[in-house]
């Protein structure tokens, strides 16, 4: 379970973190990574990272979404330690995420954090078009 502190609660975090942060989608995850914003509140110093999960209805029933739900959680805590403090992450299931396996949830994680956290020059770009030059 991730502790109380750890996670996104209000509706406002989870807008500030869709619009601040870089999006990266892989397998059946889509991760919007929001790094840590210098200066915003000088009294208290940053805390962890903090993680939010979005299991809308179109991954399954409740009982599924739930499932999906803590699988994420429980992956998100061991990852802690990964993450600079003050960044938030929101993680959002895809569909297929209620036919993934803990592992294969895990993997999916892993890579979408690691893309969402790499340089911007970093990321690939598009091919050119055939008849275009770049």
């Amino acid at each position: 379970m991730l502790p109380p502190a750890a996670r996104l609660r209000r509706r406002a975090e989870f807008a500030a973190t869709t619009r601040g942060g870089r999006r990266a989608a892989r397998g059946a995850l889509v991760v919007h990574l929001a790094p840590p914003q210098p200066g915003t509140n000088q009294d208290t110093p940053p805390s962890g990272p903090r993680f939010g999960f979005a299991v809308s209805r179109a991954v399954g029933n409740a009982v599924i979404r739930n499932k999906v739900r803590r699988r994420l959680r429980h992956l998100a805590r061991e990852r802690l330690d990964q993450l600079p403090a003050g960044t938030t992450v929101l993680v959002r299931a895809l569909p297929a995420a209620a036919d993934r396996t803990f592992q294969q949830l895990g993997r999916d994680l892993d890579a979408a954090l690691a893309a969402a956290a790499a340089p911007r020059g970093t990321q690939r770009r598009k091919a050119p078009r055939s008849g275009e030059t770049s």
